[in-house]
């Protein structure tokens, strides 16, 4: 298998390299492994959902005055 490290993986994924390392150590990259003090993510992994923010509820905007 083809592995990628940290840095690899922030740029394709336009995130920074302590930010993928906080989701390996989460366990949100599948495949993901420690060898030493560096994570190798495999070169197909997806990037994880984004948790941090919430999705936004449409509201009705319509006016209800009389």
């Amino acid at each position: 298998m083809n592995y990628m490290s940290a840095q690899e993986a922030a740029d394709k994924w336009g995130i920074t390299k302590r930010r993928v390392q906080i989701l390996c150590s989460e366990n949100r990259i599948e495949g993901a492994e420690k060898m030493g003090n560096m994570w190798i993510i495999p070169k197909d992994a997806n990037k994880p959902e984004d948790r941090r923010t919430k999705k936004e509820k449409k509201r009705d905007l319509k006016c209800t005055r009389n």
